[in-house]
């Protein structure tokens, strides 16, 4: 009996840390399309089609420039994109657009 519970709170745990998952993926890719799908359709880039966001590997990379933009991208000050939703972008770039 005490293992069922212990294994009945193990399944609980796992299923809401996967569901806090998804739903951290979907934050994402909600801040992409306001923010970035218009400019970087598919990771591509309509100014400089050169320079897309396929295998960028690195976050602080992209919250750089989120933060700071340049080369015909606006910056995204903290009140436009929190810090908490330039890491979930991050993240969603990262994972969606490896190659």
């Amino acid at each position: 009996m005490k293992k069922r519970i212990v294994l009945a709170a193990v399944v609980v745990c796992v299923s809401m840390m996967s569901a806090a998952a998804f739903a951290a993926g979907d934050a994402g890719e909600a801040v992409f399309k306001a923010k970035c799908a218009s400019c970087h359709p598919d990771g591509g880039n309509i100014m400089k089609p050169k320079a897309t966001l396929k295998g960028i590997k690195d976050s602080k990379k992209i919250i750089k420039q989120v933060r700071k933009g340049g080369g015909g991208m606006p910056a995204f000050d903290a009140k436009a994109v929190s810090d908490a939703d330039a890491k979930l972008l991050a993240d969603y770039i990262i994972k969606t657009f490896k190659k």
